[in-house]
């Protein structure tokens, strides 16, 4: 309790609070805009053999006469005729004798550019026998989610919080402007893993430092309002993509704002929590002294002083110099049984959430509708989830967040494929649940690892969700064994993973713990009593204030 009462003396929720919680928070719209920018940029136009080029089509007869047709009337995307072809046409491209003979379009396709005038697909030819590149283009950039999520975790518990974030904004903002110059499909590629590594760190940078500025009791709220910006992204990226049609200048405008972004991150102020835990305790209370002022706390700041802060931060200061890195999560057994619970939470939820967002084509309605309805059902989910998670705790609205989603999913599994309507309000809503899973584990991530490791265990965890939506695309394969069987496995994996949340335990109201003996008193039960020995050796801030200056 001892740093939530120095934030409590320098202003609690103040002017600070308000502005820098608002500027951090605000890139995380074009962040939800760059994990599902590929709905788009990459969506697949109703596309068809191009004839060859000697072909007279008036003369033979149209269209018809060179693309066969599947068995719902519709031109085949990947074969023509060898030769123009008169009469009725027969399905899958077969005829009276075998005389209608098909090969593959060497010509190259033509493409319905009605919805999307132009995408990467349409740019390099990503269909047929080349469609996997388009998922190939998908797992990559969360190839780079999960590397930056990797790296960028621990160097922002070495170099601090702020550094990091400064230098992800930039690289975001290079790297996006760059795929959307990409002159062929590897450069394009390679900048998108680039973009994809900066967006992971920003993700769990922005709600560390913002749930490290604020006091226990608003830690709730910040992670609601985070859930809800991520939403509004969704709806921001429906609607500029419906207005820009064009890859190149869609990608190009979610990516330009993050060089504003990267231009005032230099005005953030470094969490002072994690300074006292590197034991920086002059730049601790720099820290604690400039939010005095801003928050218009000017005497209670001038009342800080280094004794002050030992005395306050003694616990702190005696394990500062621990150097943990992310071998700690599995050596110590506190840290280890964290670790595995919490990978099993991250995996499920991103696995599931990815099965259904990276499919928006499949729902057979307009895709900027079905982005739209993605968007809005986050907005009460959310509503729902942190009512859930300040009343009853973090644990049970994980707990049931996964478990309903996982059993929307399966319940979509065995209904009729026919039952559109109901198919998808199930999935909209499976979503939902998913989309409040990912607020709540944020959360709960940050307020159960230690100062010390926090940033590492987030971006372990979120190391774990880039894994789940690298391997959700392959699972889609298995539908050539049986249609629904992709959806039986989106459904039991959070299914299984919420009995993972069991072994959790709550931080309703609980202190952010700062060091591995933190989590051993929180597991025997001895956190409340600790608290209050804590207390009665703390040195008072405006006693000591007073005796240092001889009153």
């Amino acid at each position: 309790m001892a740093f939530n009462d120095l934030l409590k003396q320098v202003g609690g929720v103040g002017r600070f609070q308000l502005i820098q919680v608002t500027l951090v928070v605000l890139p995380l719209i074009l962040l939800a805009s760059h994990n599902t920018l590929q709905n788009f940029t990459a969506a697949i136009p109703t596309h068809h053999c191009r004839p060859p080029a000697n072909a007279n089509l008036s003369k033979d007869g149209g269209l018809e006469a060179w693309i066969p047709q599947d068995r719902q009337g519709r031109p085949e995307p990947c074969l023509r005729f060898t030769s123009p072809q008169w009469g009725m046409p027969f399905p899958n491209g077969t005829g009276d004798n075998g005389t209608r003979i098909t090969e593959p379009c060497t010509d190259g396709w033509m493409y319905d550019n009605s919805t999307f005038p132009s995408t990467i697909v349409t740019e390099w030819n990503l269909v047929c026998s080349h469609r996997a590149l388009r998922q190939l283009a998908q797992s990559l950039y969360m190839t780079g989610v999960l590397l930056g999520a990797m790296m960028f975790g621990y160097l922002a518990d070495r170099l601090g919080r702020r550094k990091v974030l400064i230098l992800n904004y930039l690289q975001t903002a290079v790297s996006g402007i760059c795929a959307a110059y990409a002159p062929n499909f590897s450069v394009y590629c390679t900048f998108r893993l680039l973009s994809g590594m900066s967006l992971a760190s920003i993700s769990i940078n922005t709600m560390t430092l913002n749930v490290e500025w604020m006091p226990i009791h608003t830690r709730a709220h910040v992670g609601t309002l985070i859930g809800y910006v991520y939403s509004l992204g969704q709806f921001l990226l429906a609607g500029v993509a419906y207005a820009v049609p064009y890859w190149r200048h869609l990608q190009l405008l979610v990516s330009v704002p993050f060089f504003a972004f990267f231009i005032y991150s230099w005005f953030f102020i470094e969490s002072a929590r994690w300074y006292s835990s590197s034991g920086r305790l002059d730049l601790t209370l720099k820290a604690l002294q400039r939010v005095a002022r801003i928050n218009g706390k000017q005497e209670e700041g001038a009342k800080l002083s280094m004794d002050v802060l030992r005395a306050s931060l003694q616990k702190e200061l005696t394990l500062s110099k621990v150097q943990a890195s992310a071998i700690e999560l599995l050596r110590c057994p506190a840290l280890r049984r964290l670790f595995l619970c919490l990978s099993m939470l991250w995996f499920a939820t991103s696995f599931a959430y990815y099965g259904l967002v990276m499919d928006l084509q499949g729902f057979g309605v307009s895709i900027y509708l079905i982005q739209v309805i993605f968007g809005a059902v986050d907005l009460p989910a959310k509503f729902v989830c942190f009512f859930v998670i300040n009343s009853l705790g973090r644990r049970p609205a994980q707990m049931a967040s996964l478990l309903l989603a996982g059993i929307c999913i399966l319940v979509n599994a065995v209904i009729p494929k026919e039952q559109t309507i109901v198919r998808t309000s199930l999935a909209v809503l499976g979503k939902g649940c998913l989309a409040a899973s990912f607020n709540c584990i944020f959360l709960y991530t940050g307020e159960l690892y230690p100062t010390m490791i926090r940033q590492t265990g987030l971006g372990m965890g979120s190391t774990m969700a880039r894994v789940g939506s690298i391997v959700s695309p392959l699972v889609s394969m298995t539908s050539e064994l049986y249609p629904t069987l992709p959806l039986f496995i989106y459904g039991a994996v959070p299914v299984a993973a919420s009995a993972a949340t069991a072994l959790l335990p709550e931080t309703l109201g609980q202190p952010l713990p700062d060091t591995v003996q933190d989590l051993e008193n929180r597991r025997r039960g001895k956190p409340r009593h600790q608290q209050q020995e804590q207390q009665k050796q703390m040195v008072p801030l405006q006693a000591s204030a007073q005796e240092k200056n001889g009153l």
